[in-house]
């Protein structure tokens, strides 16, 4: 994820001007809440949240499957 340094701001600023920081994520799409000059928060808006789905049971066993299928030899090898 690229980040706009623009959209960062210190969590003493967050808590005294949350609204700045709601406006600031509604332009970047984005706001980083830094905790001691290092990133530790995320805002961002509630329909980025929600494109980010996570991903289905099935699709995970899909992927798992053809993994295993595609190094089997290596797998069983480790195995011994």
């Amino acid at each position: 994820m690229m980040i706009n340094t623009n959209s960062m701001v210190s969590i003493s600023e967050a808590n005294q001007n949350f609204s700045r920081v709601a406006r600031l994520a509604s332009e970047n799409g984005v706001a980083v809440i830094l905790k001691n000059n290092v990133p530790r928060y995320v805002l961002l808006e509630y329909s980025q949240f929600q494109d980010d789905s996570p991903a289905v049971d099935a699709d995970v066993l899909s992927v798992g499957k053809k993994i295993l299928k595609r190094y089997a030899k290596a797998f069983e090898d480790l195995a011994k």
